[in-house]
């Protein structure tokens, strides 16, 4: 299978932390879209940015910019379906996808991700650790991005529910360090920052 291409979901709302882009937020000294641009460049064949509005706030990262075709912030699902469609603009494969408030994710994700979903027709997986299922971080083939729109066009707004029809294989990472752990609050940014 071909090496796939790298989608950044940042399209949400960010109600918790008061609005605005959650990404552009600093962390260690730099916006935390930076960290999330490091840590997943490397291991993917091309990266793009899901993010809705005005995309010139985003130039400086030299990414192209995909928002959401599905109207009324859909969730994560609408990032992913964003980001498949324009890895089938470039001829890829598939995706793979990560979010953009979660700057300690694992520098083997792709590998483990391509790994789990070997001998499916459609390679689809998402990563989990022992506290469950993590929906923004997964593989996902552009053969399905129609069926992926007609769910989301149907109203269906639960990730697993999704994954789990088309067989979605789970990629599993140990909890050691929260591998996972997202920003959601400005408590959790203090956190982040002594994680650093």
């Amino acid at each position: 299978m071909k090496q796939p291409a790298g989608v950044i979901v940042a399209g949400g709302l960010a109600t918790r932390m008061g609005g605005g882009d959650k990404c552009l937020l600093p962390l260690g000294g730099a916006p935390m879209l930076e960290r999330v641009i490091a840590r997943l460049e490397p291991q993917v064949a091309e990266l793009a940015l899901n993010a809705n509005g005005d995309s010139a706030r985003f130039a400086g990262f030299g990414l192209p910019v995909v928002s959401d075709s599905v109207a009324g912030f859909a969730g994560p699902l609408a990032g992913v379906l964003a980001g498949l469609d324009w890895a089938a603009s470039q001829g890829h494969e598939s995706i793979v996808t990560a979010a953009g408030d979660t700057p300690f994710f694992p520098c083997d994700l792709v590998p483990r991700l391509l790994l789990a979903a070997e001998g499916m027709a459609h390679p689809l997986a998402l990563a989990c650790t022992p506290d469950g299922r993590q929906p923004t971080f997964g593989l996902w083939p552009v053969a399905l991005r129609d069926d992926l729109r007609a769910a989301l066009e149907g109203g269906l707004r639960k990730v697993v529910m999704w994954t789990d029809k088309h067989g979605g294989q789970m990629a599993e990472f140990d909890g050691a360090g929260e591998p996972f752990f997202n920003i959601n609050t400005p408590e959790d940014l203090v956190k982040a920052e002594a994680m650093i």
